[in-house]
C-alpha cells in the first residue's frame, strides 16, 4: 500500500509539471506573438509613412534667366516656377474655377469698388505676418515697373488698407469678373520697405510652397517652405528644387537626354527632333493661343446667319489640325474651351457639308452657275467672299488656303487675301473686312467681351447676349446664343508638353495657367 500511494504522488507530481510546462510554453508562445504582432504593425507603419523610393531633390533646366522677383521677371518659365514660391489672393483649379487663397473673402460693395478680407494667419517665408499693405505695396510695384501682371490692376484707382486685414480697391471702370485679376503674386512690403525694388539683391521671398535657399551663377535652389499654409495638409514629396541655368532650349534638351534635368516644359512642336519620341513620358495641355475665322457681320452677305452657319458646317476643323497642322494644334470651338468650367458645349455647330448646303436652301439661297445666290431688297447677291490674312503667317497662310479648298467643296467661293503687318492690324481695329483669320491669347477670365459685347470684334450685336454676359450665374446661356448664331469659327489652339523623365511621378495635371499644378504630390523616384 505504501509503494502504491508513492506512485499516486509520483503520478500527481509529474502531471503538475508538465501542467506548468505547458503554461510557460503557452505564455512565452503568446508573449512571442504579440511581439510579432507589433513588429508587424511597426514595420507596416515604416512602409506607410517612408516611401524609400523618393528622391528628395526635383532638377529643371531654364534658359534665359533675369530674375526671380516675380514683378519684374518677364520670363514665361520663371512666372510658373514663381508660382510654387508666392501666392496670390486668389487661384485657379485646374478647371479655372476661383478659390480663395490669401484672400478669405471679397465683397462687391458697390458697382466699382471691393473690399477684400486676407487670411492674416499666413506668414511670409522669414517668420513676418502677412498684412494688407503687401497687397497695396504688390499693386503700387506693378503699376511702377510695367510688370507682366500690369493689365491685371490697370483699372485701378485707389487701393485702401483701413487695418491689417481689410483691402478696399477702387476701380475706374466697370471690370467683369474682376476677381480673376486678382491671381497675381504677392510680394512682402516690409521685406522691400529700406530698399530700392528694382535694383534690390535681395533674394525674394514669398509665402508659397518653396522658399529660395541660395542663387548663384549656374543653379537656383528652391527648398520647402515649412511655413507653407498647407504644409500639414499638402506635404510636398520633393523636398528640393534644383533649377539649372541654360543659354538656350537646345542646351536644356540635351542634358534632359543624359538624365540630369528632370523635366522640360516646351510650346516648341518639334522637340522630338532634340529628345526623340521614346524613353521619357509626356503630359500636354491645351494653351490659350486661340485661332479663329472673324466673321463681319454687318457685311451685306454675313449678316445672314445661314451663311454663317453653312460656313461653319462646310469647316472640317480636324483635317485642319492634322493636315495642315501636324497635329501640332487642337481643335477649338470656344474661346473658354481651354479647360474653363464654364465653357458651355450648347450649340457648337459641328462639321457636314450636306448640312452646309441644306441650311442655305432654307434660308433661301440658290446654287445657280456654280454660284449660291439670293435676291436681298431688290439685288441679286452671290456668296464671294474676301478673307484677309497676315502674309507674314505662314500657318495662317496655309489654314487660310486650306479653308478655301474646303469651302469650294459646297460651292462658296472665298478669294484669300495677303497683307502685311501694317495693313493687317487697320483691318483688326476698323473691323471693315467680309472675313479675317486672326488669334488672341485668352484670358483667364471668363470675360468674352472682345467677342460679344459692345464694339466686338465681329460687329456682333444681341442684346439678350449682351444682358448675359457678364454674370457667371448667365455666361453660359450668352455663349449658347452665340454658339448658334456664330459671329466667328473657332479653330484651334496652341498645346504645350511637358516632358518628364521616366522616373517622375505623381498627380501630374498642368494647365496654361499654372503648370505645376498639384506639385505637392510630384515626385522623382531612385
Amino acid at each position: 500500500m505504501k509503494s502504491s500511494g508513492n506512485n499516486f504522488f509520483k503520478y500527481i507530481f509529474i502531471l503538475v509539471v508538465i501542467g506548468l510546462i505547458c503554461g510557460a510554453i503557452y505564455i512565452i508562445y503568446n508573449k512571442n506573438d504579440d511581439t510579432n504582432e507589433e513588429n508587424a504593425t511597426d514595420d507596416l507603419n515604416v512602409l506607410e509613412n517612408q516611401d524609400i523610393s523618393i528622391v528628395e531633390n526635383l532638377k529643371m533646366g531654364i534658359t534665359n534667366y533675369d530674375t526671380m522677383n516675380p514683378i519684374l521677371t518677364r520670363n514665361r518659365e520663371i512666372v510658373n516656377i514663381d508660382y510654387l514660391i508666392f501666392d496670390s489672393l486668389f487661384r485657379l483649379t485646374n478647371d479655372y474655377n476661383l478659390e480663395y487663397y490669401l484672400a478669405k473673402s471679397v465683397n462687391k460693395t458697390s458697382d466699382l469698388t471691393y473690399e477684400i478680407k486676407i487670411d492674416t494667419d499666413v506668414k511670409w517665408q522669414d517668420g513676418s505676418s502677412f498684412i494688407s499693405k503687401d497687397v497695396s505695396y504688390t499693386i503700387e510695384q506693378i503699376k511702377n515697373t510695367n510688370s507682366i501682371y500690369l493689365s491685371n490692376v490697370q483699372a485701378i484707382e485707389n487701393v485702401e488698407t483701413p487695418d491689417s486685414e481689410t483691402v478696399k480697391i477702387t476701380l475706374n471702370r466697370d471690370v467683369p469678373f474682376f476677381e480673376y485679376n486678382l491671381t497675381f503674386p504677392i510680394i512682402s512690403s516690409r521685406y522691400y520697405m529700406d530698399e530700392d525694388f528694382v535694383n534690390s539683391n535681395k533674394i525674394p521671398i514669398g509665402t508659397g510652397m518653396y522658399k529660395i535657399a541660395s542663387i548663384n551663377e549656374n543653379n537656383i535652389l528652391l527648398i520647402r517652405n515649412d511655413r507653407w499654409k498647407k504644409i500639414k495638409t499638402n506635404t510636398p514629396k520633393t523636398q528640393s528644387i534644383t533649377l539649372q541655368k541654360y543659354n538656350a532650349i537646345g542646351e536644356v534638351f540635351n542634358t534632359f537626354k543624359l538624365g540630369n534635368v528632370d523635366m522640360v516644359d516646351t510650346y516648341m512642336t518639334n522637340y522630338t527632333d532634340y529628345v526623340g519620341t521614346m524613353g521619357y513620358n509626356k503630359r500636354e495641355y491645351i494653351g490659350r493661343d486661340y485661332d479663329f475665322l472673324s466673321f463681319n457681320c454687318n457685311d451685306n452677305i454675313l449678316s445672314d446667319v445661314a451663311v454663317r452657319k453653312a460656313i461653319n458646317y462646310a469647316i472640317n476643323k480636324e483635317t485642319i489640325v492634322s493636315t495642315v497642322l501636324g497635329n501640332t494644334k487642337v481643335v477649338s470651338n470656344s474661346p473658354l474651351d481651354y479647360g474653363s468650367c464654364l465653357y458651355n458645349k450648347e450649340n457648337i455647330i459641328p462639321y457636314n457639308q450636306e448640312l452646309a448646303k441644306q441650311t442655305l436652301e432654307n434660308a433661301g439661297w440658290s446654287y445657280i452657275n456654280n454660284r449660291w445666290q439670293k435676291n436681298i431688297s431688290g439685288y441679286v447677291r452671290k456668296i464671294n467672299l474676301s478673307l484677309i490674312v497676315n502674309k507674314n503667317n505662314q500657318e495662317r497662310v496655309n489654314v487660310a488656303n486650306n479653308i478655301k479648298e474646303q469651302l469650294a467643296n459646297v460651292g462658296i467661293k472665298i478669294n484669300v487675301v495677303l497683307v502685311d503687318d501694317d495693313r493687317y492690324q487697320e483691318y483688326l481695329s476698323e473691323k471693315n473686312y467680309q472675313l479675317m483669320l486672326t488669334g488672341v491669347t485668352s484670358s483667364v477670365s471668363p470675360e468674352l467681351n472682345y467677342f460679344y459685347g459692345e464694339g466686338n470684334i465681329s460687329n456682333y450685336y444681341n442684346e439678350e447676349v449682351l444682358k448675359n454676359l457678364n454674370s457667371l450665374d448667365t455666361i453660359s446661356k450668352a455663349q449658347a446664343i452665340a454658339n448658334d448664331e456664330v459671329p466667328h469659327i473657332g479653330l484651334y489652339r496652341n498645346k504645350g508638353t511637358i516632358i518628364l523623365n521616366s522616373n517622375v511621378g505623381g498627380d501630374i495635371s498642368p494647365n496654361s495657367n499654372f503648370l505645376y499644378y498639384n506639385f505637392d504630390k510630384w515626385f522623382r523616384q531612385q
